[in-house]
């Protein structure tokens, strides 16, 4: 048996309905849109009635803030959103868990669905934007509104690893659109290359492993974007020019003219030639590091201490080919996650933001 529950906040406590409202009205300039509720939809399976009663105002309500409903409330547009299978639904395990508390039984099979109710005269073009706007298909997917039968998820077992037979024959054509058929985050140069090493392998690859070069060759994983050669460069401002210039007069002090001229190596030059200058003598250098450490002496209750100073940079708010809407999305937490992973006490941290005219219209940009 599988209870089904919706949840949704009472007026005043809506913010999440009225600030996505205002995004779509305001950011994406559909006026038609007269209205908009957002319900939580609960499935459960593996629990008894008395206890999914149980559960209603403690785990999946709370009674002064949010109303619930066993039945859809009626609405001119309806769509929901759920996790695509796989992906990690916290709102779902969180029930389940609090479930098994209440119970001190099994813990129970929870799916949950994010359903929209929408009022107003929407064209199909106004609801597809707004469900491109709220559905990520990297980790999402429009939710089934029917009730279910059971939440048990059947996969087929694969008995062999697909090989791509007749990869390494495929000409330049076949080959991009092999790349486009299977959502390839590599680009053409890259698959190429695959296929060349293939070819010296005198074999054809398995789909597990075309998977996996394309996962770990993502930006994602190897920050390409920093990995990028800079063969042609154009710079109008005169100050710039001449730190490229320093730049380049410093790659060839350090005899490193035969390597990749990228934007890591512009960004760790100066290190390098500080260190090999003797300037920088307290650079603390480990197998740990994950920052810029430099040794200290510290004034600790009147007592001088050795100590490791660390300084992290992180960037990746930007999309990456794994996560295109979000990106890796660390920056300031991505700062803090280094350090404390180098068993060190963060005490400051400083956000530097770079963007466009926040107030282009979405239509006007990517």
């Amino acid at each position: 048996m599988v209870y089904r529950i919706y949840v949704e906040k009472k007026p005043g406590f809506d913010g999440e309905a009225q600030a996505l409202h205002h995004e779509l009205t305001e950011l994406l300039g559909i006026r038609q849109l007269a209205a908009l509720r957002i319900i939580n939809r609960y499935d459960v399976e593996g629990i008894d009635e008395e206890l999914f009663a149980r559960c209603i105002p403690t785990v999946f309500s709370e009674p002064p803030v949010d109303t619930t409903y066993t039945a859809l409330p009626e609405a001119k547009t309806v769509f929901g959103v759920e996790y695509l299978p796989g992906q990690f639904d916290q709102r779902a395990d969180s029930a389940s868990q609090c479930i098994q508390l209440l119970s001190q039984g099994e813990r129970p099979d929870v799916r949950s669905a994010k359903i929209y109710l929408l009022s107003g005269d929407l064209t199909q073009e106004d609801l597809a934007a707004i469900k491109k706007y709220v559905i990520n298909p990297v980790e999402a997917r429009e939710a089934d509104l029917a009730e279910k039968a059971t939440l048990k998820m059947e996969f087929a077992i694969p008995t062999a690893v697909e090989t791509l037979d007749g990869f390494t024959a495929l000409e330049d054509a076949a080959l991009e659109a092999f790349r486009q058929e299977k959502g390839l985050a590599m680009d053409h140069a890259d698959i190429l290359f695959c296929q060349g090493y293939f070819r010296s392998e005198q074999r054809d690859p398995t789909i597990t492993e075309i998977r996996l070069i394309d996962t770990y060759w993502s930006d994602h994983c190897r920050h390409t974007t920093f990995g990028t050669i800079l063969d042609n460069v154009t710079i109008d401002e005169e100050v710039v020019q001449a730190a490229f210039a320093r730049y380049m007069d410093i790659r060839a002090e350090l005899g490193r003219q035969e390597k990749p001229r990228t934007l890591m190596d512009v960004g760790t030059i100066a290190a390098r030639y500080l260190k090999k200058q003797g300037i920088l003598k307290n650079l603390d250098e480990s197998e740990e590091i994950n920052a810029c450490t430099v040794k200290i002496k510290c004034d600790v209750d009147g007592e001088e201490q050795d100590w490791l100073f660390l300084f992290k940079n992180e960037t990746h708010n930007h999309p990456t080919e794994i996560e295109p809407f979000g990106g890796a999305a660390t920056c300031i937490g991505g700062a803090i996650r280094d350090p404390l992973s180098g068993r060190s006490y963060v005490y400051q941290a400083m956000r530097v933001t770079g963007a466009a005219d926040p107030l282009t219209p979405v239509a006007e940009t990517l």
